[in-house]
């Protein structure tokens, strides 16, 4: 007999097997053959923290529990006559390129930047000379903006597909199956290069394609229809469809597709700064204890968010035992991003603390069609960078001297290693946001006592949250709105907010397309 059961233990038992062992034989209420957890969460709303373990038992007849997830068999499509060109090796363009295969129709995989290994001696140079490759960088490259950026897992996009799909081939190409079990699932930004290799090894033993450095600058449509695409060289590459999956920070791609006639429109996002503190000071207030986390404890996470004038203003990204990295993606900007090894063992934990703007909320800015947000959030992002002295070297202050209005001396320590300088954040924002944002603090700091402390600092800008436009196609194909064969997909167009649920998206598009080919006539 299979069958699962709820426990709730200390963090010791839940970390020491043999306890653990103990646990499960005196609940289960009968001779257990094997056990495996199956969920697995840490309540920690009082001094005294629980882990909560939903346990899969094994008995009588049934000598094992089967392990949680099923390798996807993936078909050789060298052979096939659809031919899907994907723009972009993230997320959305990686798992869209895997259904792909699935169901049989043959991808390309198009990315501007460079594989994982080449990208990873990139960002090392970019951190040590300070100076962004527009090609290869945080955010462009194999696998994405996450690569390099944490690979958190949690999403509340539970409507549009089961992200257990993608948690599962996520293990089949080398995540541990803990990704299966925790409520709020994280690789790590050490072994997510790993894993973004084994997929592109999956697609190309399968008879598709990933190119790299290969820069797309027209979609190619032929009465209406996509017919392929041309590269920044000038090749031509043609296909039945494609998926339109560039991530949310290729903004000459959404300026060259407007020139080109495809519909866009401006979209809300949110823009703020990054936040960090000791992560020893976030386990004190998170576990409610001075000692902090302890043994046998996770480095603390939190969640704060709240309404300040009509906007909401909330954290963003957290990143337990984290870094802070520069995640611009051209010249002459400045922006920041989180990330967190596997192991999460830094001595500081960082988030995005955010305000939500949607357009009109700029009159300046307004008029200017489905660009309006984008050019906002350029003018910020070079805002800070013109103060940053011709470098990636970012403005900083100590939290409660923004929320204070002054300036900051002697800024303590920092995870950023191209380095900080005193700035005055609080007239670097726009009032529209830094008022807001200071008094969401001053929530932040009722809520969790000891959270609004000047050992905190913020560095800005925080400013790719989502993308700035959205691509609108139809409700139910998935296909743009008036260019039939393209698929607008993930963060970039719109439809998606972290790796998972930029991953469903991008599955989802490859699922429409072979339900369109099917209900195609045939010649």
């Amino acid at each position: 007999m299979i069958k699962d059961i709820s426990l709730r233990v200390s963090p010791e038992i839940a970390a020491t097997p043999e306890l653990l062992s103990q646990k499960v034989f005196g609940a289960a209420g009968c001779r257990v053959n094997d056990w495996k957890i199956v969920k697995r969460s840490v309540d920690a709303r009082k001094r005294d923290i629980i882990i909560n373990l939903t346990v899969r038992i094994a008995s009588g007849e049934d000598k094992k529990v089967t392990s949680g997830y099923l390798p996807v068999r993936f078909p050789n499509v060298s052979d096939s006559q659809h031919t899907v060109i994907i723009v972009g090796a993230g997320p959305a363009g990686l798992f869209g390129a895997l259904e792909c295969i699935r169901l049989g129709m043959r991808p390309i995989v198009l990315e501007r930047g460079k594989d994982v290994d080449s990208r990873r001696l990139d960002i090392a140079t970019l951190n040590r000379e300070k100076k962004i490759d527009p090609e290869s960088n945080y955010c462009f490259g194999e696998g994405g903006a996450g690569t390099f950026s944490d690979g958190k897992l949690y999403t509340r996009s539970k409507k549009k597909g089961n992200p257990v799909d993608v948690l599962s081939l996520l293990v089949q190409h080398g995540a541990d199956e803990n990704i299966l079990i925790d409520s709020h699932p994280h690789i790590g930004s050490d072994r997510l290069p790993h894993i973004m290799k084994s997929i592109r090894q999956t697609i190309i033993a399968s008879g598709g394609e990933v190119r790299f450095r290969t820069k797309v600058s027209r979609i190619l449509i032929e009465n209406g229809n996509v017919i392929g695409v041309e590269t920044a060289n000038g090749d031509k590459i043609m296909g039945n469809d494609v998926i339109l999956a560039t991530g949310h920070s290729a903004r000459d791609v959404y300026r060259s597709l407007a020139k080109d006639g495809v519909k866009m429109e401006a979209k809300g996002l949110a823009v703020g700064v990054r936040l960090e503190h000791p992560q020893r000071l976030i386990d004190q207030i998170q576990y409610h204890n001075p000692a902090g986390r302890g043994r046998w404890l996770p480095a603390a996470e939190y969640n704060f968010v709240t309404q300040v004038d009509g906007r909401g203003v909330y954290s963003f990204c957290m990143c337990p035992g984290g870094v802070i990295v520069p995640a611009g993606s051209g010249p002459e900007e400045l922006v920041v991003n989180g990330m967190s090894a596997s192991a999460r063992s830094s001595i500081w934990a960082n988030s995005g603390m955010v305000v939500e703007i949607r357009p009109g909320d700029f009159p300046e800015y307004a008029g200017r069609g489905e660009f309006e947000m984008l050019d906002l959030v350029e003018d910020l992002e070079k805002k800070f960078y013109c103060e940053s002295n011709d470098s990636i070297v970012a403005p900083a202050q100590r939290m409660k001297d923004f929320v204070d209005g002054k300036d900051s001396k002697n800024l303590p320590p920092s995870s950023y290693l191209p380095g900080l300088y005193e700035a005055r954040i609080d007239r670097l924002l726009p009032p529209f946001i830094g008022q807001r944002l200071r008094k969401g603090f001053c929530e932040f700091g009722r809520k969790a006592k000891g959270f609004l402390d000047n050992n905190a600092i913020l560095i800005g800008l925080e400013s790719r949250t989502s993308s700035p436009v959205r691509i609108p196609r139809d409700r139910e194909t998935l296909n743009h709105v008036e260019i039939k064969g393209l698929y607008p997909a993930g963060e970039g167009a719109g439809y998606a907010g972290g790796i998972v649920s930029a991953a469903i998206d991008g599955m989802r598009c490859a699922r429409s397309i072979k339900q369109a080919s099917d209900q195609s006539p045939k010649l």
